[in-house]
């Protein structure tokens, strides 16, 4: 067993100070010798059973004790660096006959106490240096005073230790499973996958447990307090002393210290736990963040950069003892961010674009010349689109297209814009695009504002139908198409009359009727009609009527079904 530590700090107090025999467990007295802080402070006892964390300056070692009374006793000695490797020694010596402190007999003089205290020996057990999380266990160690003595020669820095006395089966960290290892189930562009299997402290000692994950784009962490560390926030409780004043772990209030005002006297702050729950974050810094998520194996990372390695470590939290324990770590490259293609504008041509549904496509016009101005003719096939229009990265135009549209913008010397067409979530897009400097040569027929096919119905004969149409005031050519449908016409069929950029050279020569030249200057006067001859008594017809431009590009009106009669 490990002494108590009122008796134990009486052991570490100089000779001077015990040269009178500590009554046994008379801790009243014992309190009396030891009112002096300073005194206390001078002494580190590690108490059996728990974790506690403590605080190293740079090359400036510290020096922790407990005693062992009887032989034969199992010990188990836990160092856990945080921010900093830490090169730490455990040893021991015998103890001295006050250790008991129920011998019998006239004490010996002081100064033969003295020198009995120097000429004891102690014996190193282990040693270690580095930043992992290191163990010393015994099944059998002998009585004696041990000494563990740390020191970290990098920096300033936390650290944890965990010391018992209690058999090997009383695990004080959570336990891992035999595949200890985090896997990577899943990768996105912004989202990583993790899964592990449960610790064993949960699933067969049902001790209650929670799963930490951490996640950076530095490396993996061998110990939750190393991540809490880099975080800048333990959860736990971290003790962070100002410069130039040092502290023990041990609880003051036990040994009838007040805690009002010791916390400002010994300079360090406490920060609680969080309660557990719900999934906690921790407050980003250095792109470090720890989520506490509960007790399920299986979590999701997300909101993660694009094409970034990112490294992903998982803890297991006893929640009543506070204890953790590190998986295996693990990373993964998130994926690229789909690369929009952008095509090209020549000044002047005419592009086809397909739009997928919801989706969207970028194109780009850098003139070649100088420019006062720029053109955009867009036409919109089947439903609307939204266009925006940037240039050198600035806004200049967003709208919503429907139809055909013209758009000119102030040109700039060497300019050059980007277009983004989005489509809509009704279905797929089609569209004509040309962009020019030079305005003038319009490759767009203008069409009128209403783009209907009217078709008389005291005009129907059995043989033939008559139908009419708004023009332009400028002379365009028109031609008109016919096609049989039968009664049940489908939807799909339908919508693909619907697109007005299907030109005349997707028809059929037998399907053409006729074209011919047409404009007024008058809107009021600008309709024309024509009569479609050569019809089967009681069909159905698909009539569309196609007004081609100057540069060649055809738009279609909306088509017209017709049925001509059975009976003349």
């Amino acid at each position: 067993m490990v002494l108590p530590p009122w008796r134990l700090l009486w052991l570490l107090l100089p000779l001077s100070s015990r040269a009178q025999k500590l009554p046994t467990r008379d801790e009243e007295l014992f309190q009396m010798q030891i009112r002096d802080k300073a005194l206390f402070h001078d002494s580190s006892v590690i108490p059996d059973g728990a974790e506690i964390s403590s605080y190293l300056f740079r090359d400036t070692p510290k020096r922790y004790f407990f005693v062992v009374e009887e032989d034969n006793t199992p010990l188990s000695v836990t160092v856990t660096p945080c921010d900093a490797p830490l090169e730490w020694t455990l040893s021991l010596q015998e103890l001295p006959e006050e250790a008991s402190g129920e011998g019998s007999g006239d004490h010996e003089p002081l100064e033969q106490q003295r020198q009995q205290a120097t000429s004891q020996e102690s014996t190193e057990l282990f040693s270690y240096k580095g930043n992992d999380v290191e163990a010393f266990a015994s099944s059998s160690s002998p009585s004696g005073l041990y000494q563990l003595e740390l020191l970290s020669t990098e920096k300033d820095t936390h650290f944890k230790v965990y010391a018992t006395t209690t058999p090997e089966s009383d695990q004080p960290y959570p336990e891992l499973p035999y595949d200890p290892r985090v896997d990577v189930t899943s990768v996105g562009r912004t989202t990583v996958t993790l899964a592990w299997k449960p610790s064993p402290t949960a699933s067969v000692l049902k001790q209650p447990v929670q799963y930490c994950v951490v996640i950076n784009r530095e490396h993996n962490f061998k110990s939750l307090c190393a991540a809490e560390a880099k975080l800048g926030a333990d959860d736990t409780f971290m003790m962070v002393p100002k410069p130039g004043l040092d502290f023990s772990p041990f609880d003051f209030v036990h040994f009838g210290f007040p805690s009002d005002n010791l916390g400002k006297e010994r300079g360090f702050l406490a920060k609680p736990s969080p309660k557990l729950g719900r999934p906690v974050y921790s407050r980003p810094k250095a792109d470090i963040q720890k989520i506490c998520i509960g007790s399920k194996n299986i979590f999701t990372v997300s909101d993660l950069k694009p094409d970034t390695q990112h490294y992903f470590d998982v803890f297991v939290v006893n929640t009543n003892s506070n204890t953790s324990t590190a998986y295996v770590g693990t990373f993964a490259r998130t994926k690229e961010e789909a690369r929009q293609k952008t095509v090209e504008l020549k000044d002047g041509k005419v592009t086809d674009v397909f739009v997928k549904r919801k989706g969207a496509k970028f194109l780009r016009f850098a003139p070649v010349s100088s420019h006062q101005k720029v053109t955009f003719f867009i036409h919109s096939c089947l439903d609307a689109v939204q266009m925006q229009v940037r240039r050198d990265g600035k806004l200049l135009l967003s709208q919503n297209v429907e139809g055909i549209r013209q758009f000119q913008l102030r040109g700039k010397p060497k300019a050059k814009y980007l277009v983004r067409l989005k489509g809509n979530k009704k279905g797929a897009s089609m569209l004509k695009i040309l962009a020019t400097t030079r305005p003038g040569k319009q490759s767009f027929p203008a069409l009128p504002e209403d783009t209907r096919v009217k078709a008389f119905d005291k005009l129907r004969t059995c043989t033939s139908a008559t139908i009419a149409w708004l023009g332009t005031q400028e002379r365009n050519k028109f031609c008109i198409y016919q096609r049989e449908v039968g009664e049940n016409h489908s939807e799909d069929q339908k919508r693909r009359g619907h697109n007005r950029c299907l030109g005349p050279e997707t028809r059929r020569k037998s399907e053409k009727v006729l074209c011919k030249f047409f404009h007024s200057q008058s809107l009021q006067k600008a309709v024309t009609t024509e009569t479609i001859r050569g019809l089967q008594p009681g069909k159905s017809y698909l009539l569309d009527v196609y007004v081609i431009g100057h540069g060649g590009h055809s738009v279609k009106y909306q088509s017209k079904i017709v049925k001509t009669r059975k009976m003349c």
